[in-house]
């Protein structure tokens, strides 16, 4: 695993997040199906910390599975990534949904937002490799 692309990968899952949940995409939608308002929210800090933490998580799992795999170029992580986001990640949050009745529109903007980022880590992760 590179350092370089384990960070490259922990920031563009970020950035991505950023703009996701940005007015610009689905931030209004977002905030809607949770129910609450920025004031509401309140400060980020903690659950950015957590992102981080979070992002860095995956990055370097996903580097350890395509490596594992072996793995080494950008469209087969790119489809790997995607049999993980698709496969195992959108399966636990739609079973999560299902159990809680957060609805459609929150789960599509939660999973979406997570296969998203791992195909996009993965895709960095192969070509930093």
């Amino acid at each position: 695993m590179s350092i370089i692309g384990i960070v490259a990968a922990t920031a563009a899952g970020m950035i991505l997040g950023a703009l996701w949940y940005s007015p610009l995409l689905f931030g209004r939608a977002w905030m809607e199906s949770i129910g609450k308002t920025e004031e509401e929210l309140g400060s980020a800090r903690g659950p950015m910390i957590g992102s981080v933490l979070a992002c860095l998580l995956t990055a370097l799992a996903l580097g350890f599975l395509l490596s594992a795999a072996g793995v080494r170029s950008p469209g087969d992580g790119a489809l790997l990534g995607l049999v993980v986001g698709l496969g195992i990640v959108f399966p636990a949050l739609l079973s999560d949904n299902l159990f809680c009745g957060w609805g459609r529109r929150l789960l599509l903007i939660q999973s979406g937002y997570r296969v998203l980022y791992i195909v996009v880590m993965s895709v960095i992760l192969t070509a930093l490799a």
